[in-house]
C-alpha cells in the first residue's frame, strides 16, 4: 500500500531509482509547489511573495517531538551543522564525544573548530559494525564530557544508531546531544531521543527539493546562537545583534523560499503517508536488499543483514581495485537503468577504508529493479 501510494504521488520517477539516500525523487505536488512559489514571486515580486509555513515546521518538529518555533531552515544539512556548532559556547578545554563514523563535513568542522577554540575532540566507543556501544558512553560521559555528536545512520553504513538510549544517558548526565538526522528522519523513526538539537535535510528520506535544510532546537537555550547573526534572526539593539526568539535566530533573511515550500508540502505528504507504516516498509526493503545482494559476485554487506534501514552498503570482492570495481559496478548498473550511489572514503574518513556501493530504495521502488542489480553484480 506504501509503495503504490509514493508512486501514484510520482507522474514521472527515474527508471531504477535506487538512490533514495543520496537525493530522493520529489512528488507531484512537491514540484508544483516550488514552481508555484517561483510564478509568484515574478508576479508579486520575491519579497512579497512569503509562503506560511508555520504547519510544515510543526510536522516537521512534530517527527522529533518538537514544536514549529523549535525549527530554523537554512541551506543544507551542513550548512545548519556549520550554524549550530559555529556559534555554540563551549569554552575553550570543552571535551567533544564524536564517533569514528561522523560525516566527513562534520569531522572537518569539529576540527577546526577545536584548534580555534582549544576544544578537546574525543571517539566515541563503538563495536565493530560502528555502532555505538552504551555502556562505553557512559563510562566517557562520567569521566567528562560537554557535548556529544552523532548522526543517527552514517551516510556510508546504514546502521542505526541507539539514540534513544544515548538520548537518556546524555540528559542523565546533563551533557547536550546533537543528533544528525539527515539519513534518519524520514527512514526510521526519530522520536524519543530528546536531543539538544537535530540537524536534517529535505532532500534525502522526506523527498523534498535541493537547497533546504534544518536545525530543530526544542526549547532552545538562551545563550545559543548563529555562527554569525544576519537580520533574518536578529534584531538591532543597542549595537549588538539580539537573537530573535526561538531556531529563527540561525535563519537568515534570504533562501531558496521556493524550494522551502516544496519542502513543506514534502513533509506533510509523509505525515499523509504515514511515518510509522513508511519506517516498516523501508526496513523491510532494506533488509530484502541486503539478503539478496550479500554474496553476489563477492560483494558484502557493510552492515548486519537484518538492520532495520534502507541503506545498504556493499564492500568491492577482494583481490580487486576497490575504487575501479566501485566504479566499475555504479557504471555498468547505469547501463542497465540502476541509479545507485558510490560512497568514497572522504565521506567518513575514519570509518571507511575503502568505496563502497550503496543502495538504498525509496517506499515506492521496485523488487525487480534489486533483481536486476543483483544481476549486474554477478557479471
Amino acid at each position: 500500500m506504501i509503495a503504490e501510494s509514493w508512486r501514484a504521488a510520482r507522474s514521472s520517477v527515474p527508471p531504477g531509482h535506487l538512490d533514495a539516500a543520496g537525493c530522493d525523487v520529489p512528488s507531484d505536488r512537491t514540484l508544483d509547489a516550488v514552481v508555484g512559489h517561483l510564478r509568484h514571486e515574478r508576479e508579486v515580486g520575491g519579497y512579497r511573495a512569503v509562503p506560511d509555513l508555520h504547519a510544515s515546521r510543526a510536522a516537521l518538529a512534530a517527527l522529533v517531538g518538537a514544536g514549529a518555533d523549535d525549527v530554523a531552515l537554512l541551506e543544507s544539512g551542513t550548512a545548519a551543522m556549520a550554524a549550530l556548532l559555529g556559534g555554540w559556547p563551549l569554552p575553550p578545554g570543552s571535551r567533544v564525544g564524536v564517533t569514528r563514523a561522523e560525516y566527513g563535513s562534520t569531522l572537518m568542522l569539529l576540527y577546526r573548530l577545536a584548534r580555534l577554540r582549544d576544544w578537546k575532540l574525543l571517539e566515541l566507543p563503538v563495536d565493530d559494525d560502528s555502532r555505538l556501544d552504551p555502556g562505553g558512553l557512559a563510562s566517557m560521559l562520567a569521566g567528562g564530557l560537554d557535548l556529544v555528536v552523532l548522526s543517527h545512520i552514517s551516510s556510508h553504513r546504514g546502521v542505526v544508531q541507539p539514540a534513544v538510549a544515548v538520548g537518556r544517558l546524555c540528559r542523565a548526565a546533563g551533557v547536550p546531544l546533537v543528533l544528525d538526522v539527515c539519513q534518519s528522519l524520514g527512514h526510521v523513526d526519530t522520536g524519543g531521543a530528546d536531543a539538544t538539537a537535530y540537524v536534517g535535510t529535505s532532500r534525502k528520506w522526506l523527498a523534498g527539493p535541493r537547497g533546504v535544510g534544518f536545525l530543530i532546537v526544542p526549547g532552545l537555550a538562551g545563550d545559543m546562537d548563529a555562527a554569525a547573526p544576519a537580520l533574518g534572526g536578529h534584531d538591532w539593539v543597542k549595537g549588538e545583534a539580539a537573537p530573535l526568539a526561538g531556531a529563527a535566530r540561525y535563519e537568515t533573511s534570504e533562501g531558496p523560499i521556493a524550494a522551502r515550500a516544496g519542502f513543506g508540502v514534502a513533509v506533510l505528504e509523509h505525515w499523509a503517508l504515514g511515518p510509522a507504516a513508511v519506517h516498516a516498509h523501508l526496513a523491510e526493503l532494506g533488509v530484502t536488499a541486503r539478503r539478496l545482494l550479500d554474496g553476489i559476485g563477492g560483494w558484502r554487506a557493510g552492515e548486519p543483514l537484518d538492520e532495520p534501514s534502507a541503506i545498504v552498503t556493499l564492500r568491492p570482492p577482494p583481490g580487486v581495485d576497490p575504487e575501479a570495481a566501485v566504479e566499475d559496478a555504479r557504471s555498468r548498473a547505469a547501463e542497465a537503468s540502476l541509479l545507485i550511489g558510490t560512497v568514497p572514503v572522504g565521506r567518513a574518513p575514519a570509518d571507511l577504508p575503502t568505496p563502497v556501493l550503496r543502495i538504498s530504495p525509496s517506499p515506492g521502488a521496485y523488487q525487480e529493479d534489486l533483481h536486476a542489480l543483483a544481476r549486474v553484480l554477478d557479471r
